[in-house]
């Protein structure tokens, strides 16, 4: 696992420098040109070059700067898009980001060019793989056959990947290959005709065909079978295609690969990477000079005082998204969002100011998902409140956690602290049960999604609570209280987690079946870059879940985030405009999104 995460981090660093120019220019040359700051020709024509060149192409999965080009993570698009998460810091910070949030972003708008360049950049790269692969087979030192098909097949993986980042922001894209496979098409021939789902899952077809079920430990991090066959079964669910996802995820379940975890936080924790219930990870690592860390560590970490102000404080959970987590003395979700009570928070107070936080029941995850004021923070100290967020008037009273390391590992952090090394899970076996688990409502199959929602739901009952009761009312903005404050023999707070018995209302028909499959999504992967495509998916198949959702999550937050006020979302607004530069340069063959001209 180290040896990978060393490689992707030393390509990366040597293909960064040159990439950076793509945030202030884009032409039709990013389509073709050769990676930047590479050696080219018969250098590369080696088993060495051309696994190089592949790593480089794994490398730039992390993201190409923190905001609009952050493909992994998608906190922009997918969190801060939808009702988990607020842009946060100052209000006038990244105040394209605002048009973003408040569904107003526009052609012109820095963040679309930044998506739409970073995602061909690893296109290229992934497309310059194969031409060199290709090269290379024909010189006098091909690679051995097996180890040409399954760099390959990374790299088609690969390129399937960056079109499915690029296909989740615009609704029509240019689906770029080789000029081999084109036909000897230029990439600047090529039209953003449609949503590129064929040429996508003709590519992650080969990927399954050619991909070693796993790895050796050396190479732990690469792309396999199963990450393929994961992609592929989430690309038919954004289609709707329920009936040819389903065969691929009984396969992944039924393969005995992969388990789920015994404690919800292993999937975040960086002393727990490349574990039983992990298919596919972005691998990250640092060192004292550098990094390959997600791009959005930096944004994410705590501003602006204490001992983890090392970041600028953004991405900041809804009270929505905290809502969400209360849950009835069954230990239950409260599905229906008007019968959930407003969670206690601090909202306006500082830190000086004595504050109880509630003892309202809640799912454990809320705390390993949300900092809140009175719950410890990876060992940083006990979250004060104020004194911790950049901004509360604009931003809330919460920060994000899952993206955080714990203190304990801050000696293996770059520079400031403000990059770690914590893989981002991209795919992992919850998200194929939960998958299952939609289509079996869809199916009929009431009983096999209330099963499948119980393996995460128990998972979660039986996961380590986030520990310390704390009694003090005043946190001290160091995050530090005296020890008869805090027992530390206790659970933070009043957590409970039950499966759904049988006979629940929840699954007594499909319409609330289909309620508790979403909503144990929403719980499992808050913050993770899922949310606003779930709901567009869903809105898709019934024309106005996610119209109404999001609405309603405006109308709501609106009250005590003044930002959002006179918001609206409608179905219009389910994609992003393509960066009119790119138009401009490409007439006739870049078009522009009917619901944006």
């Amino acid at each position: 696992m180290m040896n990978m995460k060393r490689i992707i981090f030393l390509i990366q660093i040597v293909l960064i420098s040159g990439s950076m120019a793509m945030l202030t220019s884009c032409g039709e040359d990013f389509l073709t040109k050769s990676p930047p700051a590479t050696l080219q020709g018969p250098t590369l024509q080696t088993e060495v070059g051309v696994d190089g060149l592949l790593m480089g192409t794994y490398g730039t999965m992390v993201g190409g700067d923190i905001f609009g080009a952050a493909m992994s993570t998608d906190w922009v698009y997918a969190s801060c898009a939808a009702d988990d998460a607020y842009k946060g810091s100052e209000e006038g910070d990244q105040s394209q980001f605002n048009d973003v949030e408040r569904y107003v972003a526009l052609s012109d708008n820095p963040y679309m060019t930044a998506r739409w360049s970073w995602n061909y950049e690893g296109v290229t790269r992934a497309n310059n793989t194969l031409e060199f692969l290709k090269m290379t087979q024909a010189s006098a030192s091909p690679l051995p056959a097996t180890k040409a098909i399954q760099v390959e097949a990374q790299a088609k993986y690969l390129r399937a990947w960056f079109h499915f980042s690029l296909n989740r922001v615009f609704k029509n894209i240019s689906y770029i290959r080789t000029p081999d496979e084109q036909g000897g098409k230029a990439p600047s021939e090529i039209p953003n005709a449609d949503a590129g789902w064929n040429e996508m899952v003709a590519d992650l077809d080969f990927a399954i065909a050619n991909l070693p079920d796993s790895w050796d430990a050396a190479n732990v991090g690469r792309a396999t079978k199963y990450s393929a066959m994961t992609m592929k079964a989430q690309a038919l669910m954004y289609q709707n295609k329920l009936s040819e996802a389903k065969p691929i995820l009984d396969d992944i379940i039924n393969s005995g690969e992969f388990s789920l975890v015994a404690n919800y936080f292993d999937n975040y924790n960086e002393n727990t990477e490349n574990n039983s219930e992990s298919i596919f990870e972005i691998q990250c690592t640092t060192s004292g000079t550098g990094n390959a860390s997600i791009d959005v560590t930096q944004a994410a970490f705590i501003q602006p005082t204490g001992p983890a102000a090392v970041g600028w404080g953004f991405y900041q959970p809804s009270q929505n998204l905290v809502d969400a987590f209360q849950v009835t003395a069954d230990g239950l979700p409260i599905l229906n969002a008007a019968d959930r009570p407003e969670f206690k928070n601090d909202m306006g107070m500082g830190s000086n100011v004595a504050f109880t936080p509630s003892d309202q029941l809640v799912d454990l995850r809320l705390d390993w998902t949300v900092a809140r004021r009175g719950v410890d923070f990876l060992g940083w100290g006990i979250f004060p409140g104020a004194a911790w967020i950049r901004n509360h008037a604009n931003g809330g009273p919460y920060m994000t956690k899952k993206y955080m390391h714990f203190e304990a590992n801050r000696s293996r952090m770059a520079g400031s602290g403000a990059r770690n090394d914590r893989n981002f899970r991209y795919h992992r076996l919850a998200h194929v049960l939960l998958w299952r688990a939609e289509i079996a409502v869809e199916d009929g199959d009431l009983d096999m999604a209330r099963d499948l929602v119980n393996q995460i739901r128990n998972r979660a009952k039986n996961s380590q609570p986030v520990m310390g009761l704390v009694t003090a009312t005043v946190i001290p903005s160091s995050g530090s209280v005296p020890a008869s404050d805090v027992d530390w023999t206790k659970p933070a707070a009043n957590y409970k987690v039950e499966p759904y018995p049988g006979g629940n209302d929840a699954f007594a028909n499909q319409a609330t079946a289909r309620e508790a499959v979403r909503m144990e999504i929403r719980l499992e992967f808050a913050t993770e870059g899922q949310r606003f495509f779930d709901l567009r998916r869903w809105g898709q198949a019934d024309g106005s879940y996610d119209v109404n959702t999001l609405n309603a999550f405006i109308a709501h937050d609106s009250q005590f985030r003044d930002f959002m006020k006179g918001a609206t979302y409608s179905a219009a607004k389910r994609y992003w405009p393509v960066p009119q530069l790119q138009v401009d340069i490409q007439p006739g063959v870049i078009a522009q999104d009917p619901d944006y001209k």
